[in-house]
C-alpha cells in the first residue's frame, strides 16, 4: 500500500532536515519513505540519535496533523 499523501509530505519535510541519503548517520533504513504504508510511517534510528530526532520529528508530526507513537515508551508523544 502506498503512503497517505500526509506521511509523504511528512517525510519529505523530515528528510529535507535529517536526510536519508548513504552518508545519513540518522536513520537505520536506507529510505525514509520505504517504511511507510497507508497512514503509518516506521521510524528506524539508532539510539545515539534518537531523542534529537524524534523530538524534531514529533513537532513536525504536529505541524502535518499527525500523531506520534513511541514504542519504545508504550506511548503517544506529546
Amino acid at each position: 500500500m502506498p503512503p497517505a499523501p500526509r506521511i509523504t509530505a511528512y517525510v519529505e519535510a523530515l528528510v529535507a532536515r535529517y536526510p536519508d541519503d548513504d552518508r545519513s548517520v540518522v536513520w537505520v533504513s536506507p529510505s525514509v519513505i520505504e517504511e511507510a504504508a497507508g497512514p503509518i510511517v516506521y521510524l528506524l534510528m539508532p539510539y545515539g540519535e534518537a531523542e534529537e530526532v524524534s523530538k524534531y520529528a514529533t513537532e513536525l508530526a504536529r505541524e502535518h496533523g499527525l500523531v506520534c507513537f513511541d514504542p519504545q515508551r508504550e506511548c503517544l508523544r506529546p
